[in-house]
């Protein structure tokens, strides 16, 4: 939660009632360590329809274009079997997302007061 406040609440100045939500409890939880320190994290919820959702991404700005927040989307797309992995990505994130393999769909929302747009990835698995 720590690095989720740094980056969202601190950063970005989500309201912290925003940024902590329902499916903390029964979301799983990734953390991502750089020389046994934390410095990135992300959450995985499946949906009722059979999906996987990603949430919550947030890598401390000193790790940004290391490939850390690279390694942990990977990561955590191998903890799901589901075959559509959605997430609602920050339209300046929109490029790193692309390059994982994810795509747009829909209409930019905002979210926070920050624009969004929800991206797909369908895999054959």
């Amino acid at each position: 939660m720590a690095i989720r406040i740094t980056v969202f609440v601190q950063e970005q100045l989500v309201p912290l009632e925003e940024e902590h939500d329902e499916h903390d409890r029964t979301a799983r939880h990734f953390l991502a360590l750089v020389d046994g320190k934390p410095v990135a994290t992300a959450r995985l919820l499946m949906q009722p329809d059979g999906s996987a959702r990603i949430g919550r991404v947030a890598v401390l700005a000193s790790c940004r274009g290391n490939g850390v927040g690279a390694a942990l989307m990977r990561h955590v797309e191998t903890m799901t079997a589901a075959p559509t992995i959605i997430l609602d990505a920050q339209v300046q994130a929109m490029p790193f997302y692309a390059s994982l393999g994810y795509t747009a769909i829909g209409e930019v929302f905002l979210e926070a007061g920050i624009a969004h747009r929800q991206m797909r990835k369908i895999r054959h698995v």
